[in-house]
């Protein structure tokens, strides 16, 4: 009997044909770029962003609390598109990112900016989230490797889409732009999701895990704060409120990992740590995220300031890193699907960025433009040799009612170690600069007051203004706070590297998720199924035409 045959007494089975699966993943697509592209569109607009609302000592805050919001929900959208279906989440995700779009915009103060981003990162955790587990419902890992390629390369047409757009909306009309972009390609997203992506609903079979749901979010957000206040120079790691988040991390951690072990059905289940495969892969992409969003994050802000470049500019600086990443991900993808091995990726990825990050802590005012873009290069292809094979590799690794599961569990370690470094180095790297500009103004002559207005007012377009040999001052400033930030960042890829010589090599599963959990039928019986609906289709409709076409009695 086949797999049609067996399910025809249950609801009807969604008919993955090769069509099907090509619409999803434009769906998919749509989303993806949405998700991806605010994560970096920020990144040329943060310094006139900081520079107008008033915030240059708190600018990581904008990063960061993207990165806490998104980090906090993936678990909750993986394990609830497991149990509930994706389809609808996938919808609420595209409009409240939407929604929190037209937030940003309309911001007049900097902590309600801040806000707003922190709704955005809870709609776009769903969109990185699901659009990787739905890839592992329609398509089997044996042949994952080319879909995943390519949601790699949005990222990486992200990381220099975003930058450039923020730059050319800063320069030529406002910032706000780089947040009213947003409404329409959501509004698209959404319209192709609600008419394209055809998935199964389902039902609730096991109590929801509320407490772990709560829990794993404040040991989240208290770890993000325990960093974020311990490198901050307003309180620094002596602060009691510095170890007030640290013990609240300890006593939630703790509290987590004991209602987990007694859940019925755990938004983490503790099981994934005693899969090798899932834990080395799950380390790789923690270790990783802590130096890659670290160097990301701020690349573009030493690019306008320390290079003299404008915002556009720096975004398109950013273009040698897009074409590395897109090239080995999309090229590896397609490597894994032929020949169904991947341990090799991760391990020359790892190597090859932390070259290209060995580079960069040579990085000063005076670093040739072609020179960048050459570490920059080389930055991205490491990068698209990592991200979407470690993925691949533990979702194959965990059984298909799972999948949604584990893809969330190993983003979020991925995103708490993005969130870890971004907060870790970025309060480095402000505290510092911070510290540097109050000397620069302080020397050039200005009150204690109007130092600490100006650095906290700093912008390209007023730096410009600046007399030549303060602009100067400042340019050091920031080429002496950020260069050293990557130093600290190499041992983190040396641990990635090691972890990866480490990672299991095991067969990649001939079966989609949705298959395997006998809720759809694919190939050659999807598209028969598919024939004899359009031949039922079209008989239905000749039927009445036939009965009036019939002679009369």
């Amino acid at each position: 009997m086949t797999t049609a045959q067996s399910l025809k007494g249950q609801a009807e089975p969604i008919l993955l044909t090769k069509r099907r699966i090509w619409i999803i993943f434009g769906a998919l697509i749509a989303g993806m770029l949405l998700s991806s592209l605010d994560q970096t569109i920020v990144s040329t607009a943060m310094p006139t962003i900081v520079g107008q609302l008033g915030g240059v000592e708190n600018q990581a805050w904008i990063t960061t609390a993207y990165l806490l919001a998104t980090t906090i929900v993936m678990p909750i959208y993986g394990k609830f598109g497991d149990v509930l279906g994706r389809r609808n989440l996938f919808l609420i995700a595209i409009a409240l990112f939407t929604l929190a779009s037209i937030g940003c915009a309309f911001s007049t103060d900097f902590w309600m900016f801040v806000v707003f981003r922190a709704l955005q990162g809870l709609g776009g955790g769903g969109l990185m989230i699901l659009s990787q587990a739905i890839i592992a419902d329609i398509v089997p890992a044996s042949e994952r490797g080319k879909y995943l390629g390519p949601l790699g390369g949005i990222f990486g047409l992200a990381a220099v889409g975003g930058p450039l757009l923020g730059g050319y909306f800063v320069d030529h009309l406002t910032w706000q732009w780089a947040f009213y972009i947003n409404i329409p390609v959501g509004i698209a997203a959404f319209a192709i999701t609600w008419f394209a992506l055809k998935l199964p609903s389902k039902h609730a079979t096991m109590k929801i895990d509320l407490p772990g749901v709560l829990l794993l979010s404040i040991a989240t957000t208290c770890l993000i704060f325990f960093t974020e206040f311990g490198g901050n120079r307003q309180h620094g790691w002596g602060a009691p409120e510095t170890w007030m988040f640290g013990a609240g991390l300890l006593v939630a951690g703790t509290l987590f990992v004991l209602v987990e072990a007694r859940a019925e059905d755990p938004i983490i289940p503790l099981s994934f740590f005693t899969n090798r495969v899932f834990v080395i892969a799950t380390a790789i992409g923690f270790v990783l995220g802590i130096a890659m969003f670290a160097a990301i994050g701020f690349l573009p802000t030493f690019l306008q300031m320390a290079s003299k470049t404008s915002a556009a500019e720096s975004g398109l600086l950013l273009l040698p890193m897009m074409v590395g990443l897109i090239g080995t991900s999309i090229l590896s993808g397609i490597a894994i699907t032929r020949t169904g091995r991947y341990r090799i990726f991760p391990i020359l990825g790892t190597l090859i960025t932390g070259v290209a990050m060995f580079a960069m802590t040579t990085l000063s005012a005076s670093t040739p433009i072609w020179l960048i873009c050459v570490f920059l290069f080389v930055f991205g292809a490491g990068l698209g040799l990592i991200m979407q094979v470690v993925v691949l590799v533990v979702q194959n690794s965990v059984p298909a009612t799972q999948v949604g599961t584990a893809t969330s569990t190993n983003n979020y370690f991925r995103e708490v170690g993005s969130a870890l470094g971004v907060a870790v180095f970025g309060a480095l790297f402000t505290s510092s600069l911070s510290e540097k500009l109050l000397a620069v103004f302080s020397g050039a002559g200005a009150s204690a007051g109007d130092a600490s207005q100006a650095t906290a007012t700093l912008d390209p377009a007023t730096l410009n203004q600046l007399p030549q040999a303060v602009q100067d001052q400042v340019v050091t400033a920031y080429a002496d706070s950020l260069a050293p930030v990557f130093w600290y960042l190499i041992p983190f890829l040396a641990v990635a590297f090691v972890l990866s010589l480490f990672l299991p090599q095991i067969k990649l599963s001939d079966v989609a998720g949705m298959v395997a959990r006998g809720e759809a039928v694919t190939g050659e019986e999807a598209e028969a199924l598919e024939a004899e609906q359009r031949e039922a289709a079209r008989a239905a409709r000749e039927a009445p035409r036939a009965m009036r076409d019939a002679p009369k009695e």
